[in-house]
């Protein structure tokens, strides 16, 4: 690799770090500013219950759209106007001063959001050939440290500022990607002659893709109810106060972040399937730890060693992905993202409803089943590979 290629594919990785971040901020700002918003809006629960799902339906739908449009036209304009798209939204935000404007723009967050997610992630794939998994676990800390930031900003500067200000603050930040991709250079589209239907409908028809995609139903109900409902699973169930679960939920994320930077320092030596493997043991031991925990110190442990647990199961089975289907990242990950998506929309509500009938404690074996499913898949997704490398 020459120098001038090296310093390319490393500015491209900052670029796609930075649009990281910022979908970090999208996923977190709405339970955030949500309490705001009662207040500035007499925003109802119903309103609000209507807000996420506009806004997981919006990133739905470019999920599945993404993948065709990056492969046959290229990434650059695509990440570009959804940075721009992004920023626009959080302006929305920032002035809206009724309910339907405020649900125009977490559509227009949700959508644009999603498209910084896919296209990041497919990109980095394609840059990153010999070492994927590495680099979609970087790409997974800077997700984190985004989720992290509108909390943080929110908690410790509302008061001063007032929710217009760091919103607008937001919308700064949100440009800074949308910049470097403007002045980086890009890879060329891998089908700007034509997009070949019948090689991506051969894709889209893999066993081995479904698997990785049903692998990232559960993954993604595991990370969307863990991080919505164990907050309220330890105050109600364990005793925690409001502030010591919220402490224990930043805890979790901090472990998210801890373990996917573990792993990108040992994927490489590791591999990818083996590193899923052992990931989704570890969390399924921590989710029996923790929806039979009824003490404090199970419980943290719990929710510590499963964040932990979750950090590489995403980053490295899209490297899977990535690796089996280099033609057509975009097209793949379009499959897979719209799958997890759809898992993740599920669970939470699935878990309210046990909750809401058994208790909690019963809503929470959700992701001990999902765990569990994740293993089954994981050793059915290696064996197709066994045989794959066997019969070339």
């Amino acid at each position: 690799m020459s120098d001038e290629h090296s310093t390319s594919a490393s500015g491209l990785m900052a670029s796609l770090c930075a649009g990281m971040f910022v979908f970090g901020i999208v996923m977190a700002i709405l339970g955030a500013i949500l309490p705001s918003l009662f207040a500035t809006i007499a925003l109802d629960k119903a309103e609000a219950g209507n807000l996420f799902l506009v806004m997981n339906f919006a990133m739905l739908i470019m999920s599945l759209a993404f993948g065709p449009v990056v492969d046959r036209f290229g990434f650059k304009a695509f990440l570009l106007a959804c940075a721009v798209l992004v920023s626009a939204s959080l302006v929305m935000l920032s002035a809206a001063a009724s309910y339907p404007v405020v649900l125009a723009a977490v559509a227009v967050l949700g959508f644009a959001g999603g498209g910084l997610n896919g296209g990041a992630n497919a990109l980095a794939s394609d840059l990153n050939p010999e070492r994927r998994g590495a680099a979609l676990n970087i790409l997974g800390i800077f997700f984190g440290f985004g989720a992290l930031t509108m909390p943080f900003l929110i908690g410790a500067l509302l008061e001063h500022l007032g929710l217009e200000t760091i919103l607008t603050v937001a919308a700064v930040l949100s440009l800074v990607p949308a910049v470097m991709y403007a002045a980086l250079h890009f890879p060329r589209p891998k089908h700007e002659q034509g997009f070949p239907l019948a090689r991506a409908a051969s894709v889209v028809g893999s066993p081995l893709l479904w698997l990785c995609a049903f692998l990232l139903f559960f993954q993604s109900a595991n990370e969307f109810t863990v991080g919505g409902w164990i907050s309220t699973f330890l105050s109600e169930l364990i005793g925690f106060t409001p502030a010591a679960a919220a402490i224990v939920l930043a805890g979790y994320w901090a472990a998210v972040m801890a373990g996917r930077f573990l792993s990108s320092r040992i994927v490489s030596r590791v591999g990818n399937t083996r590193l899923v493997l052992a990931s989704a043991v570890l969390a399924l031991a921590a989710a029996v730890m923790e929806a039979s925990a009824h003490s404090a110190g199970l419980a943290v442990a719990g929710a510590i060693l499963l964040g932990l647990g979750f950090a590489a199961v995403y980053p490295c089975t899209l490297a899977i992905v990535g690796e089996a289907f280099p033609a057509f990242t975009g097209t793949a990950f379009s499959v897979v993202f719209v799958v997890a998506l759809t898992g993740g929309m599920t669970a939470p509500w699935l878990t309210g409803r046990i909750a809401a009938e058994s208790g909690l404690r019963q809503g929470m074996l959700v992701p001990v089943v999902a765990c569990a499913a994740i293993v089954i898949l994981q050793l059915v997704i290696m064996r197709a590979l066994r045989r794959s490398t066997r019969s070339r």
